[in-house]
């Protein structure tokens, strides 16, 4: 297949072209690489999208079989769609379960409800990013039609993720360092989908014709199960857990950012990390035991360096004066 990416230099993109140069296909990057290039063997474009329309002028002139598009932005995804769609096969937009309004109902399918798209003229940001995501489903419904493939992903994880989401645990466990203060939430649920994963589902999607809003996530597991097993490949160590409405009193964030307890998820959030990908993985989506992401994501997090500044997680000094406060009150 000759397979245009737009991206291709970071995380899940890089991976896509990789995937897909290992398969045979042949394979063009639009994308500005700004601090990495594509993959050896991959065409660049090298286009900056946020010019406009005159970015994607060079891709227009060919015909594609397989177009996939991971962008955030409205504007520059619609750009796309308007100067490459009609030329395309079929249409990849990696979405994502962001895009749900309803994050409360675990099992949840793809028929849920969805988040009103951004009013004209709106900047997308960090806190409109489903928002911005229900946009461009809304325009690649449009404008690539029965050809288009959305794919809802879940937590996106595996070896090189840079939102230090998934790796936080495992990292933490290895660095030692004293007892690791966790959230007490035991049943609470976990889902990612580890990237190597995903992106061999797009591939195949693509190659199959398949096309339909489909989530793509792994299985739920517990937190208590994903804790343990973090624990268990680093070796161990003291765990102190702490209720979780202490924890948010003291002001320790959800989910990431800094000073967050990554996977920990605020109330009526139950069913975010429990959605339902029956209807991906009965149309071929397949997916590796989920203790061999975390393994990966842990042997990734010692080649980046377990004492690095992270995007996510306690900083030492913030675990240290919640344990001490908390052991304290016993």
């Amino acid at each position: 297949m000759r397979i245009l990416v737009l991206g291709g230099t970071a995380f899940l993109s890089a991976e896509i072209a990789r995937q897909a140069l290992a398969a045979g296909h042949d394979v063009t990057c639009l994308a500005r690489g700004s601090t990495s290039a594509p993959p050896d063997g991959a065409t660049w474009l090298r286009e900056d999208r946020s010019q406009g329309a005159a970015a994607y002028s060079a891709a227009a002139g060919g015909r594609w079989d397989a177009v996939v598009e991971v962008s955030r932005d409205p504007g520059q995804a619609r750009e796309a769609l308007e100067a490459l769609a009609g030329s395309a096969r079929h249409w990849t937009f990696v979405s994502s379960c962001s895009v749900y309004a309803d994050h409360s109902v675990p099992g949840a399918g793809e028929d849920a409800e969805v988040l009103a798209p951004l009013a004209a003229g709106t900047e997308p940001g960090a806190d409109t990013y489903g928002e911005a995501k229900a946009t461009i489903e809304q325009w690649t419904a449009e404008l690539a039609g029965d050809k288009a493939h959305v794919c809802r992903a879940g937590l996106i994880s595996g070896p090189g993720d840079g939102s230090d989401r998934y790796g936080y645990w495992p990292a933490r466990f290895a660095r030692g360092a004293g007892p690791v203060l966790v959230p007490d939430i035991p049943a609470d649920a976990t889902q990612v989908i580890d990237v190597r994963d995903l992106a061999a589902w797009i591939l195949a999607a693509a190659e199959n014709g398949t096309t339909g809003t489909l989530n793509a996530v792994g299985d739920p597991v517990t937190f208590a199960a994903y804790l343990e097993e973090a624990r268990r490949l680093a070796g161990g160590a003291e765990v102190v857990a702490a209720p979780p409405d202490w924890l948010a009193a003291r002001g320790a964030n959800y989910w990431a950012g800094p000073d967050s307890f990554p996977l920990w998820l605020p109330p009526k959030h139950e069913g975010f990390a429990a959605r339902s990908g029956a209807a991906a993985r009965a149309a071929g989506l397949r997916t590796r035991p989920w203790p061999e992401t975390l393994r990966d994501t842990l042997a990734d997090e010692r080649r980046r360096g377990l004492d690095r500044e992270r995007k996510a997680g306690l900083s030492p000094d913030t675990e240290r004066r919640l344990l001490a406060e908390h052991l304290a009150t016993g």
